[in-house]
């Protein structure tokens, strides 16, 4: 019998840096990007139709990461993004909470409001990683689609 500690360590561990969703080697979308980012405002809307607002990011990380799975869509969570800096690896990278299909940033809010800030953080994790297309998810508004805004950085789409 596993007590209370040690089953949420095996839930850490099981999530923690890096993880990548189990379904990742099922599926590997193949639908355009723009269909990608609809599968992932969908999940997000049925966490917060299931959620509502008022909880932690953390919480809806991990319950937009189940949705997913449960769609079969491959992510990644906190994603390294490595920063250097005139030839220097600086030890302070950053992380991408969630990476779809290696095409789609998704960076989670419970904010109040977002901030211009919060875009320029996306637009920057876009141009570090070289990705196209990232999506904010406030979840802590009361519908969700005033949550979300969609960043495109040189996407050329057929």
């Amino acid at each position: 019998m596993l007590t209370a500690e040690t089953q949420r360590a095996q839930r850490i561990s099981a999530h923690s840096n890096n993880s990548v969703c189990p379904s990742r080697q099922r599926r590997k979308t193949a639908g355009s990007v723009n269909e990608l980012t609809q599968e992932v405002i969908g999940a997000a809307i049925e966490v917060h139709q299931a959620l509502g607002p008022g909880l932690l990011e953390s919480a809806y990380e991990e319950c937009l990461c189940r949705e997913l799975e449960l769609r079969q869509v491959p992510f990644e969570r906190q994603v390294a993004l490595p920063l250097s800096y005139k030839g220097v690896q600086l030890k302070y990278g950053y992380r991408v909470d969630v990476l779809v299909d290696e095409r789609v940033v998704v960076e989670i809010k419970a904010l109040d409001h977002l901030l211009p800030i919060h875009e320029a953080q996306l637009l920057t994790y876009l141009r570090l990683g070289k990705w196209k297309v990232g999506l904010i998810v406030n979840f802590n508004v009361p519908v969700l689609k005033e949550g979300i805004r969609r960043r495109v950085l040189g996407l050329k789409e057929q």
